[in-house]
């Protein structure tokens, strides 16, 4: 069971790392759009606008959030457990007070 969940923790990681690039990259791409949309102005601004605040944002938005679950479940499943609060002391280091 365990070799299964490394197996199936390692394809969701890779299907998350595509993922997030791929969003990354189109809202990077949305920031093109508005520039261009503030050069041409406008009516046609209005409609390149609109058309990416109620079209493409939102798809970017849920595509994320579908991501990131992505990834905590394939943390979960590989036993990486980052967002438990940790009971160790922390260390300082001598210049701290």
């Amino acid at each position: 069971m365990k070799a299964f969940c490394k197996k199936l923790s390692g394809v969701l990681k890779t299907i998350f790392g595509y993922g997030i690039m791929a969003t990354l990259f189109a809202g990077g791409l949305t920031f093109f759009g508005y520039v261009a949309a503030l050069i041409i102005g406008g009516d046609t601004a209005t409609l390149i606008c609109t058309v990416i605040y109620k079209n493409i944002i939102p798809v970017i938005i849920y595509t994320s959030v579908i991501m990131v679950l992505l990834g905590l479940v394939a943390m979960y499943l590989n036993g990486e457990v980052a967002l438990t609060p940790n009971k160790t002391k922390n260390k300082k280091h001598q210049g701290e007070v």
